[in-house]
Formats: C-alpha cells, sequence, structure tokens
C-alpha cells in the first residue's frame, strides 16, 4: 500500500486527535486507500517517522506515500483547501 498515515492512539491533545480524524475522514471521503501506522506502540516506528519526516519533533498526523514524505496535518489540509490532495501525496 501506497499511502501511510502515522498517527496515535495514546494522546491528551484534542487537537492532534480531532487532526487525525480529519485527514482519515478526507482521505476516505476519496476513497484513496492508507495504511495507518501507530506510532503510540512502538518508540522506534516513533524515530523514524520523525527521520524520514526530517524533523526531530515531528508529531502526528504525518503523511508518506511509501518511505516519501508528503507533509504533517497543515500541509495537508493547505493541499484539501487548493484541491491538490492527490499532488500532496504524489498520486498524480
Amino acid at each position: 500500500m501506497g499511502i501511510k498515515l502515522y498517527y496515535t492512539t495514546v494522546t491528551a491533545s484534542r487537537t492532534v486527535k480531532s487532526q487525525q480524524a480529519q485527514v482519515m475522514r478526507i482521505l476516505d471521503s476519496k476513497s484513496i486507500e492508507y495504511e495507518l501506522i501507530d506510532i503510540s506502540t512502538d518508540g522506534e516506528l516513533r524515530e523514524k517517522m520523525r527521520t524520514k519526516a526530517g524533523d526531530s519533533a515531528a508529531a502526528p498526523p504525518q503523511l508518506f506515500n511509501e518511505d516519501q514524505y508528503c507533509g504533517n496535518y497543515e500541509m495537508f489540509s493547505n493541499a484539501v483547501e487548493a484541491d491538490t490532495v492527490e499532488q500532496f501525496l504524489k498520486l498524480a
């Protein structure tokens, strides 16, 4: 599967929960298949996500196409507004 959504099931942040849910809703509404990767289950996954994103403080949600970094929630949201989600996810 191409698109990978790094997220967490363990967070006290309502903002993170809301952002993750919105990304999933939008991907689902566009019938874009994606794989969920829960970084709360494994610290190594969190570090892998941060390394691939090139940001040692990167927080979920983060989107990738295979191992190619697409962006974070803010970047995704901008792509939704511009109607360029497929390009953002490197599908087009």
